[in-house]
């Protein structure tokens, strides 16, 4: 996350963002109900076997999110949009394996309407609670089962606000739109399993008409671009990514676009896009990006994707980045700090993902914390400067981060709040003096490489950090991580 020049994604974006049937997070959150009723056909043993899979994970900020008794392996998705009237059109092709016996499952899904759903090519009964989309199987799925569900859906996608305020979904820029998933954004533009703890890889094809003057709209999306099809009237581009990502951090943004295609000197391919309204001031961009990403191959390990880049819009009402999975998305043109913290997170939050939402911590302190070692290495303050400024308040990101401790966000409006970047960061900063810097980085190399392209928790964070280095770290995790109160600079 890391949006803003201040902090995350505090700040109420301004009223001129315009906005489609849009509706408070608080109505899409709250918790579905489901009916436990059994299939109709079979003998009663049989039926017994089969049951609903769960509305929610069961994760304690956000209930609603995601689903169980399935994980997704792919999403193919494969949208018609036309920014003139802010309408799509979506197929999404859904392949999944089912987690137990499954008579009916859930798929989130937010406002659009939806046409057809079938589950392994034959029609499936469906209906709508609130923004859970319940599909029954015209057969019932056996647990361990591979199966395909296909929905077809149209409407005008919702912009949506989120607890902390700010907005998310499908939101409309001056030339086109960006959709934008954290914490539950993309259920607005695509039906799925929208927690993190359930990765997938995506192919993401998006047919877009002509201008009037006979000017493509640019798609820019995940991972790389495979294909693009000019058709007269419309073009089409398939976006790929072969590499499993959290749905909040896939993306889709229309509009115009100056591209610059590259490559760091490890030769990853780098697309950088940027809005014509920002090319001034974010000249320098992409230049940095493959600077950045090499600097953090060197500390953090290997890039984990096969692709880098960024996307700079012009939208600075939004007042927020977002570290979209392969290229961070950028309100307007972003400082150099702004670049090192969204471009972090492609280790730290999307190649590791959190299991669950309190551990977000392990997100956002990490890329914190590699600004601070980015701003020491560029000649400006140490990182022990950095931690002392943070500690007596007087740096500018400093303020309100003794609100509650970073891995323990008490309510989901305050997931992005201070604590989970500012004093997150400083845990980080904590457990490299305890260790020092030869075993620090061979914890967060080591931490990368285990949990590549997976989903991790703090208890195996710590347990990682007291196995590299023989020591007991309870104390020094439970003052500056667990404690409510602020710490002692000795402790």
């Amino acid at each position: 996350m890391k949006p803003c020049r201040a902090n995350d994604r505090r700040r109420r974006p301004a009223a001129s963002v315009r906005l489609s049937g849009w509706v408070p997070a608080a109505a899409f959150l709250l918790a579905m109900t489901t009916s436990c009723t059994s299939p109709a056909s079979g003998d009663d043993a049989a039926a017994a076997a089969f049951e609903p899979g769960a509305a929610g994970v069961g994760d304690r900020l956000f209930p609603a999110l995601g689903n169980g008794g399935y994980d997704v392996a792919h999403y193919g998705l494969t949208l018609d949009y036309v920014p003139e009237t802010n309408r799509l059109k979506g197929t999404a092709v859904i392949t999944a394996r089912a987690t137990q016996n499954l008579s009916r499952f859930n798929l989130d899904l937010s406002g659009l309407q939806v046409r057809l759903a079938t589950v392994q090519g034959a029609k499936a009964q469906y209906s709508r609670e609130k923004n859970e989309l319940l599909v029954t199987p015209a057969k019932p799925v056996k647990d361990g089962d591979t199966f395909t569900t296909v929905v077809t859906y149209d409407g005008t996608p919702r912009t949506i606000e989120d607890d902390d305020g700010s907005l998310e979904g499908w939101i409309e820029t001056d030339d086109g739109s960006t959709a934008l998933g954290q914490p539950a954004g993309s259920m607005t533009w695509f039906p799925g399993n929208h927690h993190p703890s359930d990765k997938a890889t995506y192919d993401i094809t998006v047919t877009v008409p002509k201008d009037e003057d006979g000017d493509p709209y640019d798609v820019v999306s995940n991972g790389e671009l495979t294909t693009e099809e000019d058709k007269g009237e419309t073009v089409t581009r398939h976006w790929r990514t072969e590499e499993p990502m959290a749905s909040y951090l896939a993306h889709v943004s229309v509009g115009y676009f100056e591209v610059d295609q590259g490559s760091t000197d490890d030769d990853l391919p780098v697309y950088v896009a940027i809005d014509p309204e920002e090319s001034e001031d974010a000249a320098d961009v992409k230049d940095l990006v493959p600077e950045i990403v090499d600097w953090a191959s060197e500390r953090f390990g290997p890039y984990p994707f096969s692709s880098t880049g960024a996307i700079v819009d012009h939208l600075p009402e939004l007042d927020y980045a977002l570290e979209t999975q392969t290229k961070p998305y950028f309100d307007e043109a972003p400082d150099e700090t702004l670049l090192v913290h969204e471009l972090a997170h492609q280790w730290f939050g999307n190649s590791v993902t959190p299991r669950k939402w309190k551990d977000i911590w392990l997100n956002e302190g990490m890329a914190t914390y590699a600004e601070w070692l980015w701003e020491e290495e560029q000649g400006g303050r140490n990182t022990d400067e950095i931690f002392e400024d943070f500690y007596d308040g007087t740096d500018p990101e400093s303020e309100g981060i003794w609100a509650f401790p970073p891995a323990d966000p008490p309510s989901a409006a305050r997931v992005s709040d201070p604590p989970v970047y500012g004093r997150g960061a400083m845990v980080v900063h904590k457990l490299r003096e305890a260790v020092g810097d030869e075993t620090f980085f061979d914890i967060l190399r080591t931490w990368t490489r285990q949990h590549r392209h997976a989903n991790a928790d703090t208890g195996q964070f710590i347990a990682l950090c007291e196995g590299k280095s023989g020591k007991n770290l309870t104390k020094l995790f439970d003052v500056w991580l667990f404690n409510k109160k602020k710490p002692s600079r000795m402790q």
